[in-house]
Formats: structure tokens, sequence, C-alpha cells
């Protein structure tokens, strides 16, 4: 059986990249564009099953090649998600005239991407690569800074040991180091997602403490993160730890 093909098309590298590591783990084939013009020649070689398209390119932009692509009876069924920068007004209305399915805002949210493409293809898997970690994060609570440590990191979030009574869907704004031959600042806004209970864990292999997921994270600062993941699965791999 063939996997189903999702076509990523966005003029900047780092996205295109951003974007391809998003699916790394899932059973699909992903194909990418610089441009309007060379995602249409790609499309009619070959049709994808779904299309992820930045608004503003040069050569051909996102919306004049949605409007082309949906204009042919024969691809107009292939479902296309806009991608905007947030704030942009009218840019919602313009994506949704030209034929477009759907929309995200950047900087782009891993979470959000995968449960979009989700919503076209079960094939897409939402997790990622997480590996085991050790270091100390803080966190504020009603701007009181408090230290957890942190067990356990993905792209997309992270484990906090701690006993802080955190409710899941509580916003909080975390600053770590990342550990690295020259450690790197991070300071990124999360969200609690799950809390691990003395006496009601959701993970039991994990003591009290907290799942977060990252939101708004900056193409560079998930570029780091995955540079950061990828590294120490590596090297775990070589040492045979994973």
């Amino acid at each position: 059986m063939n996997k189903p093909k999702i076509l990523l098309v966005d003029d900047t590298r780092l996205v295109l990249e951003l974007e391809k590591s998003f699916l790394k783990f899932s059973h699909v084939d992903v194909v990418t564009a610089g441009n309007g013009v060379e995602a249409l020649e790609l499309i009619r070689k070959d049709p994808p099953d779904l299309i992820f398209m930045d608004m503003n390119m040069p050569a051909m932009d996102g919306i004049a090649c949605c409007t082309l692509l949906k204009s042919d009876p024969f691809l107009s069924g292939i479902p296309v998600v806009m991608l905007t920068t947030a704030g942009k007004e009218g840019d919602r209305e313009r994506a949704k005239n030209a034929g477009c399915d759907d929309f995200l805002t950047k900087p782009i949210d891993r979470r959000l991407f995968l449960d979009m493409a989700r919503k076209y293809t079960d094939a897409v898997d939402r997790r990622g690569l997480r590996i085991p970690c050790q270091f100390p994060v803080m966190f504020l609570i009603s701007k009181c800074p408090v230290g957890a440590n942190a067990l356990d990191i993905s792209d997309g979030g992270l484990f906090l040991a701690t006993r802080e009574e955190v409710r899941p869907g509580r916003q909080i704004t975390l600053a770590f180091y990342l550990p690295a031959a020259a450690p790197v600042l991070m300071e990124l806004k999360a969200k609690v997602a799950w809390v691990n209970e003395e006496g009601k864990r959701v993970h039991d292999g994990l003591p009290a403490g907290v799942g977060v997921e990252f939101l708004e994270l900056e193409e560079t600062e998930s570029a780091l993160l995955r540079g950061y993941l990828e590294a120490e699965a590596a090297s775990r791999s070589a040492q045979g730890t994973v």
C-alpha cells in the first residue's frame, strides 16, 4: 500500500525543514517546493494527498497557486492548508476565496500542524522523538518563580518533576539552559497538558510532576530543540542506551 504524500510549499528553507521534522515519525512521503510555480509542476506530475502552502512567496504566491489548483477539476479535490504570518487582517478571507480548505498561522505550532494534518490523513503520527534528560527548569506561577527538573523532552514539550500544584490547561513561562557544548538559554511559553499526582499517576514510570506543551515556538527555537534531540539520540544510539 502506497504511503500518503504531503507537499510542503514555502520559500524559506528553515520553515520547510521545520515542517518536515514534524512529519518525521509519520508513515507519509514528504515532498517540498519553494514557490507556487514549482508546486504546480509537482502536483500535475504526481498529485499529493495534502498540501501545506505558504501564502507569501516569490514567482507565484499561495493565493494564485491555490486558485489555479482549485480551478482544475482533476486536482481541485486535494486539500490545501494555507499558512501566513499571524496578525495579518484579511488573509483568512483571501485564502478562503482562493478555495483553500484550512488555515494556519505562523509561527507554526507543532501540535496544531500535526492535528491539521491528522484531519486529512490518519497516517500522521502526533508523537515526536522524546529522550530522557536531567536539567533544572524555572517556571512562573502568578509571577513567582518555581524550580523543577526536566526528565524527558521532545520538540513539542517536556515533563517537569515538581510537587507544585498546577492544574491542566494552565499557561506558564519556562526558562532553562538547553544542554550543549555551549548551553543555550530557552525562554518558552507552555501549557500544562497533564498532571502526575501522588496516588493518581497518568504515567506510572514518572514521579509527581506535569507534562507541558510548548506554545508559539519560533522557527529558530524549534530548530535548536530539534538539533539537541537529534544529537542526543545519535549519541545514545552509539552508546547503546536507546
